[in-house]
């Protein structure tokens, strides 16, 4: 049994990357966190942020509730996530905490600011949180771990290297997704964007490629030591 970290920028962010994945992590006896760094606080048109950033929360603890998945936060809001010393050290101290045996988080080529600036602090906090003497509110040190990079926001410029299928979960995984109502309407209506289509259909794409019905890819991060002879994902 391993206990899985997946760090995302956003709210509905792990249902698109990775939902799939961490149900059958969870089916096979896993400890799965989802931790969303920023509040989703901008995704709506008409919807102000300090409202918004209620509504996500609440469609946020409702799909971690249905897979059966710890949520926590960051406590940063959209647009307002850097690569900065505080938000290094807030990370760290959520890899201390829950002290993964893996993480997943969004790709470093990923869309926008707050999924790339995910990406890097997952990436330099997941080393700091080994060492000794970088101090911060949380005591003591993590292990040091394989990090998983899920796709891109449709797949652009991402070549999976590892396939995970997720068939038997595909239903809950749309389940999952419907649960973020504020953002069905918010994509269709900012971007021309059927959220629960696309995710569907990047699901099926993926699982063309590797034989399966429905299938979520990744990449691992290649760096000296986050490699293991260990087969992490399920």
């Amino acid at each position: 049994m391993y206990t899985v970290l997946a760090i995302l920028a956003h709210p509905d962010d792990m249902e698109i990357a990775c939902g799939g994945t961490l149900l059958k992590c969870k089916g096979r006896g896993d400890r799965v966190v989802s931790c969303y760094l920023c509040s989703g606080n901008m995704g709506h048109v008409v919807v102000m942020p300090d409202e918004l950033r209620r509504i996500r929360a609440g469609e946020a603890k409702k799909s971690g509730d249905m897979g059966g998945f710890e949520v926590i936060w960051g406590g940063f809001d959209d647009l307002d996530l850097y690569e900065t010393k505080e938000a290094r050290d807030r990370v760290v101290d959520i890899v201390r905490r829950v002290n993964p045996d893996f993480i997943i988080t969004h790709a470093p080529n990923d869309y926008m600011s707050d999924h790339t600036a995910t990406s890097k602090l997952v990436f330099d906090a997941a080393f700091s949180a080994t060492c000794p003497h970088y101090e911060t509110e949380v005591e003591g040190t993590a292990k040091m771990v394989p990090i998983f990079y899920a796709e891109t926001s449709n797949g652009i410029d991402f070549n999976p290297t590892e396939y995970v299928d997720v068939t038997p979960f595909m239903e809950k995984k749309l389940e999952m997704a419907r649960c973020h109502a504020s953002q069905v309407q918010w994509l269709l209506d900012h971007d021309g964007v059927d959220f629960i289509e696309q995710v569907c259909i990047s699901s099926k794409y993926r699982g063309y490629q590797c034989g399966a019905t429905y299938a979520e890819g990744f990449t691992q991060c290649r760096t000296d030591m986050r490699l293991s002879t260990k087969r992490y994902l399920p």
